[in-house]
């Protein structure tokens, strides 16, 4: 499509939204329904027949691709059918034919574009010239890519202090990218570097670093296919990992035994029908995915995991083989503690604050002690809490406990959402950085980079407000709609001196923006990439610390458009003109860049050529061979009380989450295929007996208000209300639409990550004008 005819577009939907619709299916099998919606949404984007072939094609041609998706490892038996409904979906909204150019800027003031809702901001297609705006005009405006460089260098050299200036991830860059812009910014003089990270999995890699001196888990697909048990824990492996369905499926009937544990029984934690199989997808025919499902209280899983542990110290009373005294004595400190806490944690506690009874949490050990090997996997539903670094603590302390660590089939196993957010923060996307890293990074380039810790997300907004931050440079995401507090992260966004966006796609943070702004469009994950050496290929890194290269094939969708390596180069010249760094060397062959990261970063040595092997190669997990880079050289048991998660009179705990047709904070359609929605975002999920107290009838409207830590309070309105099998005095409902309701004070002290799923709510009719 033309520049001019996406600007006749109307500039606002003109028909009437349809009506929403619950279908409350019984735990359908994950899997079912997706063939249609897959047609329907090719269908919609004119790719019925090019975007699965081009799919196909980058997959078994050159030197492979790995889709922008999440972050669940490739097959390591060479499956010709790795992929997913989600990924799919994911791929084709990289490839769509419509295009947003400078006639469509023109014609779309920034204020209008405002009022259009973010599902339709990112339909328009992709981004095709660099743009500036432009305030006379409300509008931006082309800018040639010399000028936007000298736009952004001029102002980075013109701060006070390199700590003025932010510099923003998301899981999407490659681990080149990724270690120039790193690079950028500590050359620059700060380690101001926050990411996704900081929302999502940070209190994992705290906690794992600190129990096992690793941020990473240690486990791999071969021990997937190897362990007896498996225990998955917060989440919701449909939606937000699909290709982690086979596995599942595959462990059950070897006789694996699965225990989901999560307020929702989501599609995952019931029966799955396996994408690559064809025979299973025509004759819609499921494969059981879950041995047993426990639905404890939103954040109530610290209780649970201590009462399964209480429970295999008792059972160690009357059968030796219960403990592993053997590894606990070789390679551990602090058992005899953590033993004694657990003691003397009542079981009428436990069951309290995890809402589980003791019967079904003792079923769960049960399943724990009779399996030789078992692999604990998480996500997001353990980790956005006040006390999530003390949760993942806690898997580590069941794992010591019968020595599931340092050999095959057993673990831990985090399971990451985005594509390469977890090389994000191996190849130096952190605030928080090593003086062992540092270190490196400094022999190896020649720089001096800054030691002091940099600003996180939370830390970023809050100076954005207090001036403090003047720049901010978003690599990908959409950081003004997954951020919390959104009016709050708006106003700290339009504070700034500038802002940048490095971008695919139109979103939300194009349009809140500082007093300068400039869009700055780079490749897609699946579009050719050609430098003055050739095509070239990035690398990303997957949840189980495989490494391997990406390649694009598609044409791109604009003549004008840069990679990111090369977008990153231009800003770093501009910004340091007499730098030493060789910024256009590095981006006329990526072979270049890996050879510096060969050298500055530990387990990459040898890069160029590992990576180019049979699926890449994994980097050397040290706790995964027992060795433990802790203050004690042993893995350490960690003794937390438990946190009080059981709501007020009156109140209940909101957890935010995606819907089925999303990814991240880019929305497909208005429907929530598994759990029963259809035409709906604005609603809240809820126990039917705790509607039923506030005298709620399924759809009927309600507002919804959050009492922050500082007492403060904010709220939504008109949300409908959805009667749904979750625990009592707990509710759920959709990021980005209620991240309004979590403060930027809302955040645990133990990660410093929002707390998107601990919301204190309260829920009352719309226009009743009293709480409940």
């Amino acid at each position: 499509m033309t520049d001019q005819e996406t600007s006749k577009r109307p500039a606002a939907d003109v028909e009437r939204p349809p009506s929403p619709e619950f279908h409350p299916y019984r735990h359908p099998a994950a899997g079912w329904g997706a063939a249609k919606s897959v047609s329907r949404f090719l269908l919609r984007e004119r790719e019925l027949v090019d975007g699965p072939r081009a799919i196909q094609k980058m997959n078994h041609e050159g030197d492979g691709f790995d889709c922008p998706g999440c972050a669940w490892p490739d097959d390591v038996k060479g499956l010709r059918l790795d992929i997913c409904e989600n990924g799919i979906k994911h791929v084709t909204w990289e490839m769509t034919h419509k295009r947003v150019g400078p006639a469509f800027f023109a014609a779309h003031p920034v204020g209008e574009l405002s009022t259009w809702s973010d599902a339709k901001l990112e339909d328009q297609g992709r981004l095709t010239h660099p743009m500036v705006y432009d305030a006379d005009s409300d509008t931006y405006v082309p800018i040639s890519w010399r000028k936007a460089f000298t736009l952004v260098g001029d102002t980075l050299r013109g701060l006070d202090q390199p700590g003025e200036a932010a510099y923003y991830t998301s899981g999407r860059l490659g681990n080149e990218a990724t270690f120039l812009y790193q690079l950028m910014a500590r050359e620059l003089g700060t380690n101001n570097l926050p990411d996704c990270s900081n929302m999502c999995h940070e209190a994992s890699g705290r906690a794992l670093q600190a129990s096992l001196g690793t941020g990473k888990g240690t486990v791999d697909l071969k021990d997937w296919e190897m362990t007896d048990a498996l225990f998955i824990i917060g989440v919701n492996a449909a939606s937000n990992a699909p290709r982690m369905l086979t596995a599942l499926a595959e462990a059950h009937k070897r006789g694996t035994r699965i225990v989901h544990i999560n307020p929702l029984v989501e599609a995952a934690a019931t029966r799955a029908i396996i994408p690559h199989d064809f025979a299973d997808m025509a004759l819609f025919r499921s494969t059981p995915t879950s041995t047993l499902n426990l639905q404890p209280r939103i954040g109530g899983d610290m209780a649970l995991l201590r009462g399964m542990a209480k429970a295999v110290l008792t059972e160690a009373d009357s059968d030796p083989k219960a403990l592993d005294r053997e590894f606990i004595e070789r390679h551990t400190t602090g058992f005899e503690t953590y033993r004694a806490l657990c003691e003397a944690t009542p079981w009428q506690e436990i069951e309290r604050q995890s809402g589980v009874s003791r019967a079904k949490i003792r079923e769960a050990a049960r399943i724990y002690c009779e399996a030789d090997r078992s692999i604990f996997s998480w996500c997001l539903g353990l980790t956005q809490h006040e006390h999530g670094v003390d949760t993942v603590r806690e898997i580590v302390n069941l794992l010591l406990l019968r020595g599931n660590l340092g050999r095959e089939g057993a673990g831990p196993s985090p399971v990451r959402g985005h594509s390469n957010v977890q090389g994000n923060r191996t190849c130096g996307i952190d605030h928080r950085p090593s003086p062992d890293f540092l270190d490196r990074l400094a022999a190896a380039c020649g720089i001096d980079p800054p030691r002091a810790h940099g600003l996180d997300t939370v830390g970023t907004i809050k100076a954005m407000h207090q001036g403090k931050v003047k720049v901010f440079v978003g690599m990908g995401g959409n950081f003004a709609l997954a951020a919390p507090d959104t009016p709050y992260t708006a106003e700290g966004l339009r504070k700034c001196e500038l802002t940048v966006q490095v971008s695919t796609k139109l979103n939300r943070s194009h349009l809140v923006h500082g007093r300068r702004a400039l869009i700055l469009p780079c490749l897609g994950r699946t579009e050719k990439d050609v430098q003055e050496a050739g095509t070239q290929s990035t690398s990303v890194e997957d949840s189980m610390s495989m490494v391997h290269l990406s390649v694009g094939m598609k044409r791109p969708a604009s003549r004008h458009l840069l990679s990111e390596p090369a977008i990153i180069a231009g800003m770093a010249r501009a910004a340091l003109p007499d730098s030493d760094t060789p910024w256009e060397w590095y981006v006329e062959d990526y072979d270049r860049i890996r050879d510096t990261m060969a050298r500055a970063l530990d387990g990459f040595e040898d890069f160029n050529r590992r990576v180019r092997l049979p699926l890449g190669f994994r980097i050397c997990q040290p706790a995964r061979e027992l060795v433990f880079r802790t203050p004690s050289q042993r893995a350490e048991f960690a003794t937390a009380e438990l946190t009080d998660v059981v709501p007020k009179a009156g109140m209940l705990k909101l957890g935010t989450m995606r819907s089925h047709d999303q990814w991240n904070t880019t929305i497909y359609s208005d429907n929530d295929r598994y759990r029963g929605i259809k035409n709906l975002r604005t609603l809240i999920f809820m126990n039917p007996a705790d509607m039923r107290d506030r005298g709620l009838e399924l759809f009927d409207e309600v507002d919804i208000t959050s009492t922050a830590k500082d007492g403060t309070t904010r709220s939504v309105y008109r949300y409908k209300a959805i009667p749904y099998d979750l625990p009592q005095g707990c509710a759920a409902g959709y990021m980005p639409e209620m991240n309004v309701l979590c403060a930027i004070g809302d955040y645990s002290t133990q990660s410093d990550q929002p707390l998107m799923k601990n919301l204190n709510v309260t829920v009352q009719p719309t226009g009743s004008g009293t709480g409940t």
